[in-house]
């Protein structure tokens, strides 16, 4: 695999007729992509029946004074009870933190809900139950099949609190107006 096909640090949007409901509408931010395959979190699924405050009582861990509000999303099918914090690359966590680039890093660790509890974690966080995993040689298959579009990622639309808008946003950075988006591709 070249420089040129790493996609580590970008998006990928789901076609309108992507076969997996699961990945409707969805946006991944890919943490990994190599030819041993790739993993992502999907960052526009809230699951508003799992509350930040619920999952650290659950895990045992003190809140501070400082009143935190992370959401929570389905960040993919692949180990759904667990969890992977994307951030802002402020933070670190020892080697519990894997730096992705372009000043976003993801930690896995539970360190960072204990300090996102105190507030003292990264100034911008999600938090993925799950995460998106592919095969070597899948993605790039979905690729040419055409299942994805693929776009530089956006700290704003990464981040952003309105989920709903988050797949729309990805397509204006790549110029498409959503409602002139075919459910068929060609090839050339």
């Amino acid at each position: 695999m070249t420089n040129s096909t790493n996609l580590t640090g970008k998006f990928l949007i789901a076609m309108p007729d992507m076969g997996d409901p699961r990945f409707d509408h969805a946006v991944v931010y890919m943490c990994a992509h190599s030819s041993d395959g790739a993993m992502g979190l999907i960052i526009n699924k809230p699951t508003p029946e799992v509350r930040l405050t619920d999952l650290l009582e659950q895990l045992s861990i003190e809140e501070g004074d400082v009143a935190v509000d992370v959401r929570i999303h389905f960040g993919g099918p692949v180990e759904t009870g667990r969890g992977f914090v994307l951030h802002t690359s402020d933070y670190v966590s020892g080697a519990g933190t894997m730096e992705v680039g372009g000043g976003i890093a993801m930690t896995a660790t539970l360190d960072i809900l204990e300090d996102i509890a105190m507030g003292n974690g990264p100034k911008r966080s999600m938090l993925g139950l799950g995460y998106a995993g592919w095969g070597p040689g899948q993605l790039e298959s979905e690729l040419v099949s055409n299942g994805w579009l693929v776009c530089d990622a956006v700290e704003d639309i990464l981040f952003g609190r309105a989920a709903e808008h988050k797949w729309t946003a990805a397509l204006k950075t790549l110029g498409i107006d959503p409602l002139m988006l075919s459910t068929s591709g060609g090839t050339a």
